[in-house]
C-alpha cells in the first residue's frame, strides 16, 4: 500500500499524525516558536496546529513562555532513539564511561523539568538506591544534588517562584524539606560551584554533582557521582571525586564548543 493510499484508508489516524507533524516542527534551528511558525512548519492551518499544541502542552511535551512554545524533557519519553541523537549525549556518554572506570563509581547526567530531575545519562556501577534508575527517571529535585546545580543557575526571583511550587517531602531525617533550608543551600551551592547530597533521599546514600554550562555560561545540565555513605567519604569526595567530575565537565564543555553545538530549549529550565 503506498503511503497516499494509506493515508485515505480506515487505519490512519490523522490527528496522530498531525501532533507528531507538531513535534517536528522544533529543531536546533528553531528550538521555540509562535503559533503561526509551528502551523507553517508543519503544513497545518492555525487552528489545528492550536489544538495540538494545547494538547501537547496540557500532557507536558510542550512549554509555553508567552508566544513561544518549545519541546519539554518530557518529549524523552516518546522513544530512547530521540535521546541518542542528541550532540550532548553522544560527547557525554564516552567522557562519563571514563569518569566511571576512574572512581569506579555510578554517574548520572540529568537536566531539569519543572521541579524534577529527568535523567538523560546513566553510567551504574552498583546499584545504590533502592528504586533502579534508567534513562527518563525522574527524581524531585530539591533534594537531589544534580536538582540543585541546576536550580542554583536560578535568578532570584524565578528561584524564590519555583520554591512555591515544591512538594516538600523528609525522604530522611536529613532532607532539607523547609524553603529557608533550601535556600541557605542553594545559596552555598552557587558559591562553591558543587552540591553535596549526604544521605538526603535515601540513607547510606551520597552524591556530588557539577553544573554543565553551554558556551553562553547558562546551566544546561547537570553531572553527578552517586556513592554509597561511608565514614570518611566527604573527604573522598573532596580529594578524589570532586576534581574528577570537574575534569570531566570541562571535557564535554570544550568538546561541545568546539563542535558548535547549541542546547535544545528542552534542556533549559524553563522559569525565566
Amino acid at each position: 500500500m503506498s503511503r497516499a493510499d494509506f493515508e485515505d484508508s480506515a487505519d490512519y489516524v490523522q490527528s496522530l499524525a498531525r501532533g507528531l507533524s507538531v513535534l517536528r516542527a522544533f529543531n536546533h534551528g528553531l528550538p521555540s516558536a509562535t503559533l503561526s511558525e509551528v502551523a507553517q512548519r508543519a503544513g497545518l492551518s492555525r487552528a489545528v496546529a492550536r489544538r495540538s499544541l494545547l494538547t501537547l502542552l496540557h500532557l507536558g511535551y510542550v512549554g509555553q513562555r508567552g508566544r513561544q512554545f518549545f519541546l519539554t524533557p518530557r518529549v524523552l519519553e516518546l522513544g530512547f532513539g530521540y535521546l541518542s541523537s542528541l550532540d550532548l549525549t553522544e560527547v557525554a556518554q564516552h567522557a562519563m564511561e571514563q569518569l566511571s572506570a576512574t572512581v569506579d563509581e555510578s554517574c548520572s547526567m540529568a537536566v531539569l523539568d519543572g521541579h524534577e530531575i529527568v535523567y538523560v545519562i546513566r553510567v551504574p556501577v552498583r546499584r545504590v538506591m533502592s528504586v533502579n534508575l534508567g534513562i527518563g527517571a525522574r527524581l524531585p529535585a530539591f533534594a537531589t544534588s544534580m536538582g540543585r546545580v541546576l536550580i542554583a543557575d536560578f535568578p532570584h526571583a524565578t528561584f524564590e517562584q519555583w520554591l512555591q511550587g515544591v512538594q516538600w517531602q523528609a525522604f530522611t531525617p536529613q532532607t532539607r524539606s523547609r524553603p529557608d533550608a533550601l535556600r541557605a543551600e542553594i545559596a552555598l551551592v552557587r558559591a562553591q560551584g558543587f552540591a553535596l547530597n549526604l544521605q538526603e533521599l535515601e540513607p547510606n546514600l551520597c552524591s556530588v554533582a557539577v553544573p554543565l554550562q553551554d558556551a553562553s555560561g547558562r546551566v544546561v545540565a547537570a553531572i553527578n557521582v552517586g556513592m554509597a555513605w561511608r565514614e570518611g567519604v566527604e573527604a573522598r569526595i573532596q580529594k578524589q571525586i570532586l576534581p574528577a567530575l570537574r575534569h570531566t565537565r570541562d571535557a564535554i564543555a570544550l568538546a561541545l564548543v568546539q563542535g558548535g553545538w547549541q542546547p535544545h530549549m528542552h534542556l533549559r529550565h524553563h522559569y525565566d
